[in-house]
């Protein structure tokens, strides 16, 4: 009775996500042939991720806002058109200024397709795979790690950089394709009304909730989106090296992803204040070893394992606070993460171009995570004194 299979329309829109997490992180593997044939510093080709990630700050909320309401099939297909022309757009992209813009288009519709994405998801399931099935969607982010970045970067060096952005902008036409033939037309004004949905965010645990995602996860971005540049610089790996270094970097964000969500389950607030302190130590340990070939990738494995390993938790965390407004807090959330991300390529940019040079981006990345902790012990503070542990309810 317990064999329930996931549905095809999941695994579509499991695709969709691989395609758009690919599009997001794929810089962070062709930022050296970019910036070479740009005539641009590598990190301003590093403004790119923040570029990226900034319209799904600003965009992802208020598009998901203004969207709840319309069709999900008909909203979602308009996404992965407006995906394709952007990543499209990249590949055409004559110069800098362009290529920034274009990043921006794409980038708009990564938090929309993920909120609305998730609920129809949920919808295609019964209640017991609801967490399941918005797992498998997520996962396409993280196999865009794992697979969409290094495969990415591979084309890149064999036929160059706009060749991956058409292939990104395949992947998505593939998909919009998908979705065309086969999720059902399903609801108008399923979305609870705006009003509700915003009355959330008074809580002040949402906010620090938002808050611990911005400052804890800022330091994955500083150092992923460079690693391309630290490893031909700093570590002495040549650009043909950089691809299975992403492959071994993302095989860590699969066993941290894992080992995130179980111990999340577990006990939240241990596992937040966990992974956040292992991720810190981590980018310690990157740094401190970046002249050695072997350290360096070990110590960006395991960098890779503990970063992920925070983001169950800090989902579980808004998610738990969210009340009537989860769709708006998740979504938000994912606005948490890219504010993160945003900082993170641009903190990057700013100490690559510098004097400092590539070897200093791991130890920059922990100045902000260490404010987060603050914020993750007050939070667990306020909830043990609320009594809402989840460990009282076992």
């Amino acid at each position: 009775m317990n064999k329930e299979k996931m549905p095809f329309q999941v695994w579509v829109l499991t695709l969709a996500a691989f395609a758009i997490g690919t599009a997001e992180f794929v810089i962070a593997g062709i930022l050296p042939q970019i910036a070479t044939s740009l005539s641009i510093t590598e990190g301003q080709a590093g403004y790119l991720i923040s570029a990226y990630a900034l319209a799904i700050v600003i965009g992802g909320p208020i598009l998901t806002i203004y969207l709840a309401r319309f069709n999900k099939k008909i909203v979602l297909t308009g996404l992965m058109a407006l995906f394709i022309i952007g990543n499209v757009l990249s590949a055409l992209a004559p110069n800098y200024n362009l290529l920034l813009i274009s990043r921006i288009i794409a980038g708009l519709v990564q938090g929309p397709f993920y909120g609305i994405g998730a609920v129809v998801a949920t919808n295609l399931v019964s209640e017991k795979m609801a967490g399941r099935a918005v797992g498998q969607m997520f996962a396409g982010l993280t196999l865009a790690n794992v697979l969409g970045v290094p495969a990415g970067t591979w084309i890149s060096l064999q036929f160059g950089w706009h060749t991956t952005f058409f292939t990104v902008a395949a992947f998505g036409a593939i998909a919009m394709i998908s979705i065309l033939t086969s999720i059902k037309s399903t609801g108008h004004g399923e979305a609870k009304n705006i009003k509700t949905q915003l009355m959330a965010f008074k809580n002040p645990m949402l906010l620090i909730s938002l808050a611990i995602t911005a400052l804890s996860w800022s330091g994955f971005m500083t150092l992923y989106g460079y690693l391309a540049p630290i490893a031909m610089h700093t570590t002495g790996y040549g650009e043909e090296a950089v691809t299975w270094i992403l492959v071994i970097v993302g095989a860590g964000l699969i066993i941290g992803n894992i080992l995130g969500g179980r111990s999340s389950d577990k006990n939240l607030s241990k596992a937040s204040m966990f992974w956040a302190v292992a991720m810190i130590i981590s980018l310690i340990a990157v740094g401190l070893v970046v002249d050695n070939k072997i350290l360096f990738i070990v110590t960006a494995f395991v960098f890779g394992i503990a970063s992920f390993a925070n983001v169950p938790a800090m989902q579980l965390r808004v998610m738990n606070h969210g009340g009537e407004g989860q769709e708006l807090a998740a979504t938000a959330n994912i606005s948490a993460f890219n504010l993160a991300n945003a900082f993170g390529g641009f903190l990057g940019g700013i100490v690559l171009d510098s004097q400092l040079g590539a070897g200093m981006i791991p130890f920059a990345a922990v100045i902000v995570p260490i404010i987060g902790l603050l914020f993750i012990a007050k939070a667990n503070r306020s909830e043990k004194s609320q009594g809402k542990l989840a460990t009282d309810f076992n």
